[in-house]
C-alpha cells in the first residue's frame, strides 16, 4: 500500500473525519497513535497532528516524539497538535474565558498565504477547544484570526509547519477541504494517487505475492464488503478461493437462499452452511450485547473452522474487514480514542484455528470499497445494498434472542425494506432496519385489549457509517408501513421512528 499521508491520533473524535478528508483528494492516508508510529517514515511525504480531548497543560497529556517529523517532513497541527506546538516551542497555552465550541468565521487573512489560497474571506470554521493559544511559538506567524481567537492558524518560517485550531475536517468548516488540499497538494506535493483502479492493482498484486499457491477460505455475508472481499480474491487466487455462506438464523427473511442464488453465475466457489441451531444454542439466555457480539464471533469462529478442516491445505481465512470496523474495535489502531463496539471480524483468531488472516478492504471506508466494486463488474444493484451488520438481527433484537422474537423481526424488517424499495426511498438512504424493543405496549385491536411488542424503524443517510443523519422519511410512507406492520406481523402493535443521529446515538442500538 502506497503510504503518503500518516495522521498521528490524539483520540480526538474527529481523527477518522481528517482521514475520509484526505482520502476525497484520491490520497492514501492511515492512522496511527501518537505514541506508537511507524518505525520506517521513509515512505510518508506529509504528517497530520489530530485534535485531542486532552489539554496541552493537563499533567496526562499526550507527549508525542517529534523529532523525526518536525522540520522534516510537511507537518499540519490540528487544534491540539497546533496547542501542543505552541506550548512547547516558546508559546503560550492559556484556558479560554469561554468554551470555544462551534461556528465561527474567518475575520482575518493572511494575504498571499499558499495554505489559505481560494480560502473566502469570512470562511466558516469548526471549533472545539476550552484552551487558546495566548503567545506564538517561536517564530510563528499569524496567518488567520477570527473574532473571538487570534491565533487561529500560523506557519513555522524555516519549517513546512502549519498548525490551525479550528477542524477543516468536519463539514461546518466551509473551506476545510480547500485547506487540507493547499497542504497537502501545494505544499507537501503529495501525489494524488489513490484511486480505485490503482488500488485494484496494488491490492491484487499484493494478495498474489502474500497468499502464493495456497488456499483462502472466505465467510460470505451477500453484502458489499464480503462480495468485493471475494472478487478480489477471486482474481487474484482464482480457484484457490473457497466461499462459505453461513446460514446463523439471524438473517433477514429468505436472504439465505436469495444470496446463493445471488452469487451463481460470478464465477466464485460458494457452499451455503446451515449453522443456524448452533448459533441459536450460543445466544441462548444472552441479552448483553457485547456478550451476544463475542458468542456469534465465536461461533462463526468454530463453523469456519469445521468447514476449513473439511478442504485441505487451507492457509487463510479471508474476511471483508474495512476501516471504521478496525477503527470503532481497537481505538485507531491502538491509540487513544474511545473504543465504541467491537466487531466480530476484527481482532485476530484463537490459538486453535490454525488460519492466517488476508483482509483486501482492511483499509478502505465503505464510500471507496463501493468504489472498488464499480471497478471490478460487480452488479450496481449489490453494490447499491445497504450495510447489515455482520450478528444480524441479534444485534437489533435487544434482550435475548429466540427463533420467535427472530421470526417477528423478519417479517416487519422485510415490510419495511420492500416498501422503502416499492416507494423509491431505498436508494436515497444508507442503511435501514428494524429493532425489536424488550417492552410491550398496550393496544387495541378490534375489541380487544392487546399487550405486545414495539418495533423501532431507523433509516439514517451517511456518507461512510463513521456520522449519520436520520432520513425524513415521507410521513404517508411511515403511515402505510406501520398500519402494514401492526395488521400483518402477529405479535406487534405498536410502531416508532428513531430519529436520532450518530453522534451521539450510534446507527445500530446495540
Amino acid at each position: 500500500m502506497q503510504h503518503n499521508v500518516l495522521i498521528l491520533d490524539f483520540g480526538s473524535q474527529y481523527t477518522q473525519l481528517i482521514a475520509r478528508r484526505v482520502r476525497e483528494l484520491n490520497i492514501f492516508c492511515e492512522i496511527f497513535p501518537y505514541n506508537n508510529p511507524p518505525k520506517d517514515l521513509s515512505t510518508y511525504k506529509a504528517v497530520i497532528l489530530s485534535g485531542s480531548p486532552f489539554s496541552v497543560r493537563a499533567d496526562d497529556a499526550p507527549h508525542p516524539d517529534l523529532s523525526e517529523i518536525r522540520g522534516k517532513k510537511p507537518l499540519l497541527a490540528i487544534c491540539y497538535g497546533a496547542q501542543y506546538l505552541a506550548h512547547f516551542s516558546g508559546g503560550e497555552v492559556a484556558p479560554s474565558n469561554i468554551r470555544e465550541y462551534g461556528r465561527a468565521n474567518l475575520s482575518y487573512i493572511k494575504e498571499n498565504e499558499g495554505f489559505l489560497e481560494n480560502v473566502s474571506e469570512n470562511s466558516q470554521v469548526w471549533m472545539s477547544h476550552s484552551d487558546t493559544i495566548k503567545t506564538l511559538p517561536t517564530g510563528a506567524v499569524k496567518l488567520a484570526s477570527t473574532k473571538d481567537v487570534e491565533n487561529a492558524a500560523y506557519k513555522i518560517e524555516g519549517e513546512t509547519t502549519y498548525a490551525i485550531q479550528f477542524h477543516p475536517e468536519v463539514y461546518h468548516s466551509s473551506d476545510g477541504k480547500q485547506m487540507l488540499e493547499n497542504f497537502l497538494v501545494n505544499i507537501a506535493e503529495v501525489p494524488q494517487t489513490f484511486t480505485p483502479n490503482a488500488f485494484v492493482e496494488e491490492i491484487i498484486s499484493e494478495m498474489k505475492e502474500k497468499i502464493g499457491n495456497d488456499k483462502v477460505v472466505l465467510g460470505l455475508s451477500g453484502g458489499v464488503d464480503s462480495t468485493v472481499a471475494a472478487v478480489l480474491l477471486n482474481k487474484a487466487i482464482g480457484d484457490n478461493l473457497y466461499c462459505i455462506f453461513v446460514n446463523n438464523g439471524l438473517l433477514r427473511k429468505d436472504e439465505f437462499q436469495n444470496v446463493l442464488n445471488q452469487y451463481k453465475g460470478m464465477g466464485l466457489n460458494v457452499k451455503g452452511v446451515d449453522a443456524s441451531k448452533k448459533f441459536y444454542d450460543a445466544l441462548a439466555n444472552l441479552d448483553d450485547p457485547e456478550a451476544k457480539r463475542k458468542a456469534i464471533g465465536n461461533a462463526f469462529i468454530e463453523v469456519f473452522d469445521d468447514e476449513a478442516h473439511l478442504l485441505t491445505d487451507v492457509k487463510f481465512l479471508g474476511q471483508g474487514t474495512i476501516y471504521p470496523d478496525v477503527i470503532e474495535s481497537v481505538s485507531a489502531t491502538g491509540g487513544p480514542s474511545a473504543t465504541i463496539k467491537s466487531h466480530h471480524n476484527v481482532g485476530g483468531l484463537p490459538d486453535f484455528m490454525k488460519l492466517k488472516i488476508v483482509e483486501p478492504l482492511r483499509m478502505l471506508f465503505k464510500d471507496e470499497v463501493r468504489r472498488v466494486g464499480k471497478t471490478l463488474g460487480i452488479d450496481p444493484e449489490l453494490l447499491g445494498r445497504h450495510p447489515f451488520p455482520g450478528p444480524g438481527l441479534a444485534i437489533r433484537i435487544l434482550g435475548d434472542i429466540t427463533p420467535e422474537k427472530v421470526a417477528i423481526l423478519q417479517e416487519v424488517d422485510a415490510i419495511f425494506i420492500n416498501g422503502l424499495k416499492e416507494h423509491g426511498l431505498y436508494d436515497k438512504v444508507w442503511q435501514a432496519g428494524a429493532i425489536l424493543l424488550p417492552v410491550n405496549s398496550v393496544g387495541v385491536m378490534g375489541d380487544e385489549r392487546t399487550y405486545e411488542k414495539v418495533v423501532a424503524l431507523r433509516a439514517v443517510e451517511s456518507t461512510d457509517g463513521m456520522t449519520a443523519d436520520w432520513v425524513h422519511l415521507p410521513y404517508e410512507f411511515l403511515m402505510k408501513i406501520s398500519n402494514e406492520i401492526i395488521n400483518k406481523v402477529k405479535g406487534v402493535n405498536r410502531v416508532v421512528y428513531d430519529i436520532s443521529s450518530k453522534p451521539p446515538a450510534t446507527i445500530e442500538w446495540e
